[in-house]
Formats: structure tokens, C-alpha cells, sequence
């Protein structure tokens, strides 16, 4: 798996086993079993990264004072999870006139766990790109004092660059940290013929299991445009992308990659 070697071709074997970066689903009716009963493939499921909340004792050395932001960012789940639980730590009231900007439909609606949802405080682009983020923010900018809500070690500079040269007025909340799992247990058992990735951390986790880590024929797949440049300035090659305007989520992504392997 980890050796060194001349990169071969997989396709001619054709795709039998497939690493998801992420946690098994907790329904059965997830789209990535009914995925693998069509293709015929293994899928096997195993978080390389895992997420620790920074406490409030630590945050408060950020010397944010969350209240007076009228407005949040969110690019993931895990944020707004963050983000409640240090509120609530922190003993701190969420006015409701607070707008939300969410990087999908997807994390928007995950709103719905804490708030009461209202799409007039709501946002979300448009297609999961960081480009239609900015498209709903740059709407709202005049008006709004931005908390970006990140990870210790993943903040996303693309967004941090565009804040800051749109003359945004924003800040910056480490509430959590990713921190890297030991992953040699999965791929010391068997190869793969894909593994996934969703983060750059995810990306990052396997080069710190595996600092010589070579593809040999590999193929990898890539969620989100910081995780598609992370697996690139790697030296990896990427060959599945999502989300894009045909396959909105890394399914569809592997639905067209391994339909398409099919025809050759």
C-alpha cells in the first residue's frame, strides 16, 4: 500500500474497493450502499481525521466577544456544532437577528438543530463553491461584522483572503481543532483501488501516517475546492471531483467515475 513503485493502471483490473475518509453512515439506506450494490464494489468507511472542541476557558484567550457579530460563517456541520456548544459554554445570548452565511443548502438546514430557521437570515450559495459564498455574502457586506468560525488548523485561506480584500469587517473563531488518526490498521489490511477525501486534513492525516506515501494507481477522489488543492500539492492525482455542476456530492461523483469505467 505504502511502498514505493512504479504507478500501474488500476482500470484494467477495474474498481473492487473503495475507502471513504468519513464515518460509516448511520442509516442503511445511505445512497453509498445502494452505490456499492450497483457497482458491485466494497466500500469501507474510516475517518482519518478527528475534531476537538476547544473549551471556553481556552477560547476566551481569542478575547472575541461573540455577541456583538451580526453575522456567522459556517463551512461545515462541525462549525455550527462548535459554535453552539461554546456559546452555550460561554453562557453567551444569540440574538435572532443574527444571519447566518453557510457554504451549502446542506450545512444551512443543519441550522435547524439550534435556531429557529428563517430564510431572511439564512444564506447559503448557491453550489457549494467557495465563489457562490462569497456571491451571497458580497449582498450583505456594508452591513454585517462577520464571525468566520473554523478549525485551529483548517481555517480556509481562500475565504480569509477574500474577506479581508473585500474590506470585510470580520474575525476570525478557532472554536475547535482537527487532529489526525491513526489510519495504518485499515490500509496496512488491504489496497484500495479509491480513497476519498473530504478535507485537507484528511489529506494531511494520511502523509502523517505515511510520509512516503506513493499512489501507484490509485485513484482519488476529492470533496470541495480546498481538498481538491491539498490532495494537488501533494503530488497526488486527482481523477474524482465534487461537488461540480453534474455531481453535486461525492455519490454522484463516483456514480459518474465508475459508470464511466464501465463503458471502457
Amino acid at each position: 500500500m505504502v511502498k514505493n513503485g512504479t504507478k500501474n493502471s488500476t482500470a484494467s483490473k477495474g474498481v473492487k474497493s473503495i475507502l471513504i475518509t468519513q464515518p460509516r453512515p448511520e442509516s442503511d439506506k445511505s445512497p453509498y450502499f445502494e452505490l456499492a450494490k450497483k457497482h458491485e464494489v466494497d466500500l469501507d468507511f474510516h475517518p482519518f481525521i478527528r475534531l476537538e472542541g476547544i473549551p471556553a476557558r481556552e477560547f476566551r484567550k481569542q478575547k472575541i466577544d461573540i455577541a456583538s457579530f451580526s453575522a456567522v460563517i459556517f463551512t461545515s456541520r462541525n462549525a455550527i456544532d462548535h459554535f453552539f456548544r461554546t456559546c452555550e459554554e460561554m453562557k453567551v445570548t444569540i440574538s435572532q437577528e443574527t444571519k447566518y452565511f453557510c457554504i451549502t443548502e446542506a450545512v444551512a438546514l443543519y441550522l435547524q438543530k439550534f435556531i429557529l430557521y428563517r430564510k431572511r437570515k439564512v444564506f447559503y450559495g448557491a453550489d457549494g463553491t467557495n465563489k457562490s459564498l462569497f456571491d451571497v455574502i458580497n449582498k450583505h457586506k456594508e452591513n454585517e461584522r462577520f464571525l468566520y468560525v473554523c478549525s485551529e488548523n483548517q481555517q480556509d485561506n481562500e475565504i480569509f483572503n477574500w474577506l479581508k480584500a473585500n474590506k470585510c469587517e470580520f474575525q476570525l473563531a478557532f472554536m475547535y481543532r482537527t487532529i489526525s488518526n491513526d489510519v495504518k490498521e485499515v490500509l496496512d489490511k488491504r489496497k484500495f483501488d479509491v480513497i476519498c477525501f473530504f478535507t485537507p486534513s484528511g489529506v494531511k492525516a494520511l502523509y502523517d501516517n505515511y510520509p512516503e506515501f506513493q499512489q501507484n494507481g490509485i485513484y482519488i477522489g476529492a470533496f470541495g475546492g480546498n481538498t481538491a488543492k491539498a490532495v494537488e500539492d501533494a503530488g497526488l492525482e486527482l481523477q474524482i471531483k465534487a461537488p461540480a455542476p453534474q455531481t453535486p456530492s461525492m455519490v454522484a461523483a463516483l456514480e459518474q467515475f465508475l459508470s464511466a469505467a464501465k463503458k471502457k
